[in-house]
């Protein structure tokens, strides 16, 4: 009889499984992950579906949006003791060493490491994924380039163009208080007292500069280069692109990984094998492709439209990432005080 009991038992079991696995199959069930990132839409549409065809078991969702608003979702989500993300894309790398500090971030080692052009952290914790430079642009059908800044500092000096320069929000774009940052540190705050004399403007979003371009409304706009390389090949607007003579504005930036503690899905190694994609040749084919520099030494071509990464960097404003981490609110509160006021 126990013996009976025992067979009914094991076979209901099985039959549980079965039926589960069933469900399983019916529903779709797959592991979840979910990336934060900075990326602009366009492009995180593009590798969300190179993602889905690398990854059919996993279920790979971004969310996306300005690095300032990112930065403070994560704010609101800390006190809960855990994030709604699994991997982090954010623009610049200065909110690694933030998260590192915080012990939020899980370590992996990347094969490939050695073909890194940029710092990486050598415990694993942040490693470099795309890279954008920051740039000015102009229109030719509106402007002659002799009559526009061709540096960094005339775009806050050059008392021609006053009032019909712009710029991102450095509150929302994690680029743009970068650049604020190693312009402090080359130039000091007195750029900051400039920009505001010259009346800069600051645009919420990308298609507000580019708007300003297209009318002519700004003569000269401080800009990512893969924003001009999307409006130049997407939207046929035919700005160019000048690398600043004082020196572009290089910002690798970092993927990292949550740790199971603080992670929405707590699947490290999934999350693992995205960001070793995202590393890979494949996956800077895809960074590429959305007009980004690649991080890798061994990858063979700039996006389309742009030159290699070695030239820009030859000539190239550096930024000091612990300024970025450390002095943020410093920053912020001269760039309200100076710059966001009108007070000039």
């Amino acid at each position: 009889m126990k013996k009976q009991l025992s067979i009914i038992i094991i076979m209901i079991a099985l039959t549980a499984l079965f039926v589960l696995g069933c469900q399983t199959a019916r529903t779709g069930h797959r592991p979840k992950i979910v990336i934060y990132t900075s990326m602009y839409a366009d492009v995180v549409d593009a590798v969300s579906e190179k993602l889905t065809h690398r990854f059919p078991n996993y279920r790979i969702e971004f969310v996306q949006g300005g690095t300032g608003i990112l930065q403070a979702r994560i704010a609101q989500e800390m006190p809960k003791g855990r994030l709604s993300a699994d991997i982090l894309m954010i623009a610049e790398p200065a909110y690694s060493l933030e998260l590192q500090e915080k012990g939020i971030l899980h370590p992996f080692m990347f094969t490939d490491a050695h073909q890194l052009v940029f710092d990486y952290d050598p415990d694993g914790y942040w490693y470099p994924v795309r890279v954008s430079n920051m740039v000015l642009a102009y229109n030719p059908a509106r402007h002659m380039r002799v009559t526009v800044p061709n540096s960094f500092f005339d775009f806050a000096y050059d008392t021609r163009v006053g009032g019909a320069v712009s710029m991102r929000n450095p509150l929302v774009s994690g680029t743009t208080m970068a650049a604020l940052t190693a312009f402090r540190d080359k130039y000091g705050f007195a750029y900051f007292e400039a920009l505001g004399r010259q009346r800069v403007i600051i645009d919420y979003g990308v298609d507000e500069s580019l708007l300003r371009l297209e009318t002519g409304e700004s003569k000269t706009v401080m800009i990512l280069e893969e924003s001009i390389l999307n409006a130049r090949q997407k939207r046929n607007l035919a700005f160019e692109i000048i690398y600043p003579t004082d020196g572009t504005v290089v910002i690798p930036s970092n993927i990292m990984i949550i740790n199971n503690q603080w992670s929405a899905n707590r699947n490290t190694q999934a999350a693992e094998e995205i960001a070793e994609w995202f590393l890979s040749m494949e996956g800077q084919a895809a960074i590429v492709a959305g007009w980004m520099h690649s991080v890798r030494s061994d990858f063979p071509y700039p996006p389309n439209g742009s030159i290699p990464i070695r030239e820009i960097q030859a000539n190239s404003i550096p930024v000091i990432w612990e300024n970025v981490f450390r002095q943020h609110q410093e920053i912020r509160q001269r760039f309200e005080e100076y710059i966001a006021s009108g007070r000039y």
